[in-house]
Order: C-alpha cells, then structure tokens, then sequence
C-alpha cells in the first residue's frame, strides 16, 4: 500500500479504481476516462492533486537563490500572487524537476513540485539553499485539489468564502492569492480554464462533497493525462528527466538568457546547446494510419534519422492518435513510427493539439 492523500476516502467512496503513482493510492478513473476528459474539455472536473509536493521558501535573499536554483527570471514577479512556470537544471543541464513557482513577497515564495521526484527535489533545493540562509518548508499537512474546465470556476466559486469569492474569480491566469486559510491559482494542467486551490486537509472531505453536489465531475490520473498530451503539457520522467536539456524537451521558452550575468545551475550547459545545428527537435506527431502512438515508438525520418516519442496516446477530442517526440534536426514535416513491426506514417505538427475545448490543429 502506498501513501494516501486526505481525499483517499472520497475515491473509494466514488467506485474509483486505484493505482499506484510515484508511491501514493491515487484514482486512475470512475468508472470512464473518456467520459471523465470529456466533462472536463465540456464542462468542469475536479482532480485530487495533493500528492503534489507543496514548498515554502522564506528568507532576505529568496529571490536571489531561486534566481540561481531555476532557469526563469524570477525576478519577473513583482505582483502578489504571479506564478512563475520553470526548470530546476542540474550542472549537465538536464531537468531536474519541472515547477511552478508563486510570489508572496520579496522574501516569501511558494513552489510546487511534482510528487514523484518530491524526495530528489526536496533534497535539491535544501542542498542549495544553505548558502543563501533559506528556510524550506514542505507544507505536507495540505492538500490540494485541481477545478477544471470551461464551468470550473463558475461551479466551485461557492466553495470559496464570501468575503474571497470575487477576487478569486477576478485573478488573471497564473495568479494566485490567499483566501483565508485557503490559497487559489488560476493554474491547471489540462489545457482547459479553473483553479488549483490548496486547503487544510482537514477541509479536504467537505470541499471534494461541496464540489460534486455542485456538478463537478470526478476524473483520475487517466484523464488527466489524455487532458495535458492534448494541450501539449510535458509530464517529468517522460518528456524530460535528468539527462535531458529543457532545449530538446520544447521547453527553451522557460529559460531567461537575460540578464546575461545571472548564473543559474546548469547555464553553461545549455548555453553550449543553444546554437547546436545538431540540436534535437521536440514535436507534436499526428498519426496518419490506423493504430495507436506510444511512448518509446521509434520515429523514423527517411534520410536522416531516428527519434522516439516520449509520450503518445489516443486524443478523445481529436479521435486520432497523436504524440510528443524528439527527433532528430532538421527541416522536414513527415516521418514514420515503428508500431508492432510495421512503419506507420505520422505527420509532424504545432502544437498544442486542444486548448480551451477547440482543437488547434489541421486534421
């Protein structure tokens, strides 16, 4: 048996079927994922996130230690509540984790990180943060619980107290803000509009209640990742891990260059990377015959050369398969995928594939 989160009972109680994830007992489904992905791209569905690693960073200098410990300009926030999406890198350049880190003050931040790397990552960022007199607090007695969907905010804004309720649904996407012992962001990880809102644990039970009677459909691990590979949102140990620069895992957008002078963990690196006509190519693939993308297909570019998907799948919205690969460099939009012995023809597209409910690309 694994770790469990404060909401455990309420999948039991909802028929969910358990799995094992990064060591905790979390929901893979209720019963149907395609339904469960459908009710959040249509309406609003609510995920139990809280095995997700929460971290409090307080201190005179946290703003120049995560300048150090990410590959973002944290000094971009200057606004209560703006969150920051990034890479901690090690020395090679490779991710260590991926985050999202939120301003409280010019001494306070909040990050969140994900649960599988949570003993790596916590271990990480202690490691770094003696010589810069940080104090880093894991705030395991929280949970958390993700409202997604086009109807999330509407539908869970009752769950929010009176006096929090308007601010909270006049945040701007990727911000976030205390309401009371409550803290909400507008953040998700589906591609679709809501919240992610941490609370007590003791809160846990009532609100998941709160939010069912309201109409919110509870959806599992399965559709959440349905959800993100549409809206072309990277899963750590898939898309990117410790061996893979940010560079080649479409991720160079999350890196600040400037100010030329600040030196983050594992610049050098990628700076080496950055100019690399052999630098690998990180694409959305569509599948063009009939079968099923997975990870670890191998990608063949005739006449120059082979890659992998990294993560692939069926889109429920689409009703086609499509991918995430790296492949090699190079430009070219055709390319085949190795599936069961036989070379199935794939079409290399922009992504995201669905954002907001609308599929963004040609099919």
């Amino acid at each position: 048996m694994g770790a469990k989160t404060p909401h455990y009972d309420k999948h039991v109680e909802a028929g969910a079927r358990i799995v094992d994830f990064g060591g905790w007992d979390m929901p893979l489904h209720y019963g149907s994922q395609k339904e469960e992905h459908f009710a959040v791209r249509q309406n609003a569905g609510v995920f139990d996130v809280s095995h997700m690693t929460i971290v409090d960073l307080t201190g005179e200098r946290a703003r120049d230690f995560l300048q150090y410990l990410v590959a973002n300009d944290v000094a971009k926030l200057k606004d209560y509540g703006k969150a920051l999406y990034t890479c901690m890198l090690n020395a090679d350049g490779g991710v260590v984790d991926d985050l999202i880190v939120y301003y409280m003050s010019d001494t306070d931040y909040r990050m969140v990180v994900n649960a599988a790397t949570r003993e790596k990552d916590l271990a990480w960022i202690r490691e770094h943060a003696g010589a810069f007199d940080i104090e880093v607090v894991e705030r395991s007695e929280l949970a958390m619980l993700a409202v997604q969907g086009p109807n999330a905010r509407e539908l869970a804004a009752p769950c929010i107290d009176a006096e929090y309720r308007e601010a909270a649904l006049a945040l701007k996407p990727f911000y976030g803000m205390d309401a009371g012992e409550w803290f909400v962001a507008r953040t998700g990880y589906t591609g679709e509009d809501g919240w992610e809102i941490v609370m007590p644990a003791a809160d846990a039970h009532s609100a998941w209640d709160r939010l069912l009677a309201a109409g919110v459909s509870p959806a599992g691990l399965g559709a959440r990742d349905t959800l993100r590979l549409e809206a072309a949102m990277n899963l750590y140990g898939s898309d990117m891990d410790e061996t893979v620069s940010p560079l080649e895992a479409g991720l160079a957008w999350t890196i600040a260059w400037e100010p030329a002078e600040r030196d983050f963990i594992g610049r050098s690196a990628i700076e080496a990377l950055r100019n690399s006509p052999d630098r690998q190519r990180f694409v959305g693939l569509l599948l063009e015959d009939k079968g099923v993308l997975r990870n670890h297909q191998k990608v063949v570019v005739d006449g120059v050369g082979e890659g992998e998907i990294t993560s692939g799948g069926f889109s429920p919205t689409i009703g086609r398969s499509i991918a995430l690969a790296r492949v090699p460099a190079g430009d070219y939009d055709r390319a085949q995928v190795e599936v069961r012995g036989k070379l199935l023809d794939v079409r290399i597209v922009k992504t995201p594939f669905v954002r907001n409910g609308q599929i963004r690309i040609d099919v």
